[in-house]
């Protein structure tokens, strides 16, 4: 559709039906206007599925692995076809927009949404996340590069001010979002709630320059949820779309000011021209007025069995210790296998937050193991310590199908969850049947009218003892029990962040005895108000105490032919909406692998965690697989890797600390309300490389069930004459290709990425130790051998120059460093530039 059509549109609209269309609709869709064929955009959070506009058991999503799983593979297609399939599950919800990738950097291993990022590295991250961009794009569904800009952090997010020089701010931080406004052609950016050296984002001038006018940003940029404060400054910058909706800053307050003259006209018609252009690429907006075009789902691209799931989960599955090797372990030789941890039987296959779905399935860890070595061994559990995270839902395995909750058997086999939604007056408006007993509902999705909200189940305990027994949310509740009142009274949230006790509520239970077989009738009433309702009624089982649980464990790994420990983190150290205190495993976990360890040597680790957590016991056991947040398939990736039916894939996408007090870069906590980056370009492996001490595992580090050498390196160039004459133009074309022959060596099919890094010896600028400039994938038989090219771009080359304000490249030496990570160098060689002309000089290391 042509800028002038689009314009005859705008044209067609008075001040107030232009201004209501930058506001939300609702929670999570924008305005229609039928005036000009324009229809409601739905837009869902990411990025590790789908969840749609309404966040329900009964519309459940695919779950992939987080982020830092998928960033883990080093593969591109991986990354791409994971966007296919959040592209299908967005058209089959019936979204427009989907809120993802999230492409802030992991600055510190601190970061509470450090799993929903991809990398501590601006390029890992720019072409991993381009993927899902751009598959997500080619299926008509607008992909939302988040969150513009250094918010690598959770910690008081809507109000610091991130303290960043221009260089580390252009280099670093801008960095995947400018690969993937010019290279990827992302169609949406999201402002975050933080300011940047004094301006809020929403108001910055980052919003204009350089994303509109440097990199040709032609889409839209939607504020973070409620991100968006001002009438008059956000009305002046850059900001398109104020959500949610139908309340913000703007409505009828922007009008006043358009007609006071405090905010030019042509501000929202810009704006109103940027929203259109996303209709009109999603297919919200008619070609010529009349009705929007029909949006048809996608054919799903994830087969019944998970398969697509599972291959991505073990691609991005490393392997960070095989002392032995313990692993591969063949299944002929298994009898007694003891799997060992509460994560290996309710594992973390999310993290906490917004980027939550309601699983279509889980496969844990005990259940892949199981299912693979059915009829082969014997494979028992033990906890073996607990992490008490909050309160478990009631499993709809032991709940009462029978009937209704209330006994009268009318509800036949809608669900054995009731839910009543009530007027003040205590009249019912809606009664509706579930199959779970967790509801999120937000605002705009209440029943008009609805002042309170009733939830009750029946539960029948399968074993007798001392249960906790209660329900997740925050505000004021009626909890009975078999009609006894248990509570009435407030729940106070643990965040003041409204959205955030959405998204994780705090849990309430209490001690009850209860008995095996015996039904129990949970009944739990809410007054319904701020942002909407999350709750949900929840049971954990009587448990052993944990001197007896840890004995349990070591008894069990005693009598087995293999033990498989799984720790990792809890909701309550892994979410968005505030970071971690330190990189210690919560509970006594540390102590279980030592027990565990300690009575049988041949024990593998798995850490179930989507950032890095501290190993003490690391080089006391033989075998570490990092798992992180592994989406519904990890049970069966796991023990496709375990067993060797696969070998894990991954390669770190973030540097490993062996204790939180050697990170260089950590601090998270703002002083004054100012968050200083003063390490400039220098994290992640950058930072260490800089500092000298070595970290438990590198960056890029990962072993396979394989080995590999590289047996040749050559580089090509492919750099204009006058290389400095416009550094920017081109950023991303070849500036030179790096062929490396690699070799399998061992005895079976593998995969290995090669990475290729950049140094500049001598330099008049500051410059990081070594920097990733490029990688590539091999997948070869045993023997075989194969060539890949990597290609480095241009900018690979360049720095920010602060004086004139423009990228540059210093002419001199650049060695070219290729290896399998950030310390493991294999092969070097240089390449020598001038302003004049590009010179290639090999040197074999």
């Amino acid at each position: 559709m042509s800028a002038e059509h689009l314009d005859a549109l705008i044209g067609k609209l008075d001040l107030a039906q232009k201004v209501r269309l930058l506001t939300g609709g609702a929670f999570w869709s924008t305005h229609a206007e039928p005036a000009i064929g324009l229809g409601e955009m739905a837009l869902a959070d990411g990025p590790s599925g789908v969840r749609g506009v309404v966040w329900d058991d009964g519309d459940p999503s695919v779950c992939l692995p987080s982020p830092t799983a998928i960033a883990a593979s080093w593969d591109v297609d991986m990354a791409t076809r994971m966007g296919g399939i959040l592209a299908a599950e967005a058209r089959r919800k019936g979204v427009h927009v989907v809120l993802a990738p999230t492409v802030n950097l992991h600055r510190s291993p601190l970061g509470g949404r450090h799993f929903e990022c991809w990398s501590e590295d601006p390029l890992l991250t720019a072409r991993m996340a381009a993927g899902v961009v751009r598959s997500l794009q080619d299926d008509g569904v607008a992909a939302t590069v988040k969150h513009y800009v250094a918010n690598d952090a959770e910690t008081d997010r809507r109000h610091v001010d991130v303290r960043v020089d221009e260089r580390t701010l252009r280099e670093v931080y801008l960095a995947p979002f400018e690969y993937l406004v010019r290279d990827a052609g992302a169609w949406m950016v999201m402002a975050a709630y933080n300011s940047v050296n004094g301006a809020t984002m929403t108001e910055h001038d980052l919003l204009t320059d350089p994303l509109r006018s440097a990199w040709g940003f032609d889409g839209a940029v939607v504020s973070d949820w409620r991100a968006a404060r001002t009438t008059v400054a956000a009305g002046r910058a850059g900001l398109d779309l104020a959500m949610p909706g139908p309340d913000g800053p703007w409505g009828a307050a922007l009008e006043d000011a358009v007609r006071s003259g405090e905010v030019d006209e042509a501000h929202v018609d810009a704006k109103v021209r940027n929203l259109l252009c996303l209709a009109v690429r999603v297919g919200a907006l008619a070609p010529l007025g009349g009705d929007p075009f029909p949006r048809q789902p996608l054919a799903s691209t994830v087969s019944a069995d998970g398969a697509e799931v599972r291959a991505a989960a073990r691609d991005g599955m490393v392997l960070v210790r095989n002392d032995g090797p313990l692993l591969p372990v063949d299944p002929a030789a298994l009898r007694k296998v003891a799997v060992i941890g509460e994560l290996a039987a309710d594992p973390r296959i999310q993290g906490g937050g917004s980027a939550q779905v309601r699983p279509v399935y889980t496969v844990s860890i005990l259940d892949g193991l199981r299912a693979a070595l059915d009829g082969v061994a014997e494979v028992s559990h033990v906890d073996g310590c607990h992490l008490d995270d909050g309160l478990p839902d009631i499993p709809a395995s032991r709940m009462d199908h029978s009937g209704d909750a209330d006994g009268c058997g009318d509800a036949g086999d809608a669900g054995p969850v009731r839910l009543r939604w009530l007027r003040a007056d205590g009249t019912l408006i809606h009664e509706e049947r579930r199959t779970s007993a967790r509801l999120t509902r937000w605002a705009t999705d209440v029943p008009p009218g609805a002042s309170a909200v009733e939830m009750s189940a029946t539960f029948v305990p399968d074993r007798s003892g001392s249960w906790h027994v209660g329900f997740t949310g925050a505000g004021t509740f009626v909890f009975t029990v078999d009609g006894d009142v248990v509570l009435d009274g407030a729940v106070n949230p643990e965040h003041d962040d409204g959205a955030l006790q959405m998204l994780g509520p705090p849990h309430w239970y209490t001690p009850m005895e209860l008995v095996a077989d015996r039904p129990a009738e949970l009944f739990l009433r809410h007054r319904v108000g701020g942002l909407g309702v999350a709750i949900g009624l929840g049971v954990r089982p009587p448990r052993r105490s944990a001197e007896e649980e840890l004995a349990a464990a070591a008894e069990a790994a005693r009598t087995a032919d293999l033990t498989v420990v799984v720790v990792g983190t809890s909701e309550q150290v892994e979410s968005e909406g505030y970071d971690r205190r330190d990189l210690r495993l919560p509970g006594r976990q540390d102590e279980l692998v030592r027990r565990v360890a300690a009575e049988n040597p041949r024990t593998v680790v798995v850490v179930n965690s989507g950032s890095p957590v501290e190993l003490p016991w690391r080089n006391d056991v033989p075998s570490i697989l990092l798992g992180w947040f592994g989406g519904q398939e990890m049970g069966h990736a796991v023990a496709d890797i375990v067993l060797g039916a696969a070998e894990p894939g991954g390669r770190l996408p973030t540097t490993w600390p062996d204790r939180l007090d050697d990170v260089p870069v950590s601090e998270t906590t703002p002083v004054d309300g100012r968050l200083e980056y003063d390490e400039g370009l220098h994290i992640g492996y950058r930072a260490w490389l800089r500092s000298g001490s070595s970290p438990a595992y590198p960056f890029g580090h990962g072993l396979g069930y394989t080995s590999w050498e590289l047996t040749e390196l050559g580089v090509a160039p492919d750099i204009d004459a006058d290389i400095d004459a416009d550094a920017d133009a081109d950023a991303y074309d070849a500036a030179a290709v790096v062929t490396v022959g690699v070799r399998n060596t061992g005895e079976r099919h593998g995969k290995q990425v090669v990475q290729v890094y950049l140094a500049r010896p001598s330099s008049t600028v500051d410059r990081p130790v070594r920097w990733l400039a490029g990688f590539a994938v091999v997948r070869a038989e045993a023997g075989e051998m194969s060539t890949v090219e990597v290609t480095l771009p241009r900018r690979a080359f360049a720095h920010w120059d602060v004086e004139h304000h423009r990228w540059t490249v210093e002419p001199g030496r650049f060695d070219v460093l290729v290896g399998f990570s950030a310390t493991d160098i294999h092969r070097t060689t240089a390449i020598s530039l001038s302003t004049a002309r590009a010179d290639v000089r090999p040197r074999d290391k």
